[in-house]
């Protein structure tokens, strides 16, 4: 008998991220020196970058799919991973918890995320969030002797295992209406019914679920404390390939499963849109940490995105896409900061650092205008795009409260600055260069002034 064997083609990057990870679990057994490590999993993920477009198709019985879509997510999430390591070989070691399981978990994670990102049925959506989050749970409590890191780990693990029972809920009363849980078929089947309140109930579980994932509100209650308490590398990684994942499958499941009921979740999304910018910034500004302040910026932000989903044109997809890369690498940048100063998490800290440390200043400058909106950077185009999207989709009235509350947060990022620039020395804050750090923040501003300048390059 002749037995059938898959074509595994289009799931092969993941299969290597795979095959890495667990070899690095192993090495670890025997390397002395865990730095290796990391330089091992960013040869991994670059490898992996470089060959993502050779490999498109379908395969599980098109259970996954990887087309061009898939593979742009894939590319900002192992990019965003091969920042990540930079940031962390120097900085690890500094906060003891040098550990080469480190490495591997970040590759477990974002080969979940790449899951996610090329789900065309919801069983691997579900499959993706957990080898994602069960990774990033033992992630942000890794620093073992720190007890905001284990509370971190905590809170994380508890709200976020209460958003994926959600989604299981939603999925389970969707199989149980359409018998599938092909999206394409699950569509198929709403367009020859009615908007019954189960189907609706469904819909209304799987926004919730990812709305916790990208830490919208009033689902972001787990942001701040877990920001905080996570090492900062973990911080970044989470406020960056975690958010793009989840904006993958958002887009996907909604505008291929729901694209009948547009008018309702649209109505919903609108509402948790306004209330995340609202939130996201009023309460930014109140912060003293930055870690807290960067993510309550990063609640903001997912708002911002929302917008491109709410247009729902393809020129609003495709700025969502672009916001994405953009946010990574400036995201990445300002936490790359944070790590670089040495107990540098509190505002006060960066009091006169223009004159202690001009470079860093200067770099953190950078970030902060991009994140702000300010051109020539790339943040200004990322949002330029997306309101532009939103105006001629015919939500005017939407982008104007967005620009009210983007104008918002230039106070509590452009009061880095001031503080930088305009504050007298305080208590002098080290730095802890390191070469990866340093590829890092190179990296991360000369993309940010490279799509700022020439977004046409990425677009």
């Amino acid at each position: 008998m002749n037995i059938p064997y898959p074509d595994l083609t289009p799931v092969i990057p993941e299969i290597i991220m795979i095959v890495a990870a667990t070899l690095l679990l192993l090495i670890e057994l025997i390397a002395e020196n865990k730095r290796p490590l990391g330089y091992i999993g960013i040869i991994v993920a670059a490898i992996t970058i470089y060959l993502l477009p050779s490999f498109r198709g379908e395969a599980f019985g098109g259970m996954f799919i990887s087309d061009a879509y898939s593979v742009y997510f894939k590319a900002i999430i192992l990019i965003s991973l091969i920042l990540t390591i930079l940031i962390s070989l120097r900085y690890l070691q500094t906060e003891h918890a040098d550990f080469g399981e480190y490495y591997s978990l970040l590759l477990f994670s974002a080969t979940g995320m790449m899951l996610m990102a090329s789900a065309r049925d919801l069983i691997i959506v579900f499959l993706g969030i957990e080898l994602m989050s069960l990774s990033l749970y033992i992630l942000c409590g890794i620093k073992k002797q720190d007890p905001r890191s284990t509370e971190a780990a905590m809170k994380y693990f508890l709200l976020g295992a209460f958003s994926t029972a959600l989604l299981l809920y939603g999925i389970s009363i969707l199989y149980g209406l359409t018998t599938t849980t092909d999206i394409y078929l699950v569509a198929d089947y709403i367009r020859t019914t009615q908007a019954t309140p189960a189907l609706m109930l469904s819909m209304v579980l799987i926004i919730v679920a990812f709305s916790f994932k990208i830490s919208a509100v009033p689902f972001h209650m787990w942001a701040p404390d877990v920001y905080e308490g996570a090492p900062t590398s973990i911080t970044a990684f989470m406020s960056t390939a975690a958010k793009a994942a989840a904006f993958a499958v958002l887009g996907r499941v909604f505008f291929t499963a729901f694209p009948v009921f547009e008018p309702y979740w649209t109505t919903i999304l609108i509402i948790i849109a306004i209330l995340t910018m609202a939130i996201g910034n009023i309460l930014a500004i109140a912060q003293t940490n930055i870690k807290r302040m960067l993510a309550y910026s990063s609640i903001a932000h997912a708002g911002y995105i929302l917008l491109a989903i709410i247009a729902g044109t393809n020129e609003a997809m495709s700025a969502m896409m672009l916001y994405l890369l953009v946010y990574t690498f400036m995201n990445m940048g300002a936490f790359a900061i944070v790590i670089l100063l040495e107990k540098g998490e509190n505002i006060a800290d960066y009091n006169g650092l223009s004159k202690s440390h001009p470079f860093a200043a200067a770099l953190m400058l950078v970030f902060m205008f991009s994140l702000t909106g300010i051109p020539p950077t790339a943040g200004f185009v990322g949002k330029f795009y997306i309101f532009m999207a939103a105006i001629n989709a015919g939500y005017t009235w939407l982008v104007v409260i967005a620009v009210i509350f983007s104008a918002i947060s230039a106070y509590f990022y452009l009061r880095i600055i001031m503080n930088m620039y305009m504050k007298p020395l305080g208590e002098t804050v080290g730095i802890m260069p390191s070469l990866g750090l340093a590829a890092a923040l190179f990296i991360s501003a000369v993309m940010i002034f490279l799509i700022g300048l020439a977004p046409s390059v990425v677009l």
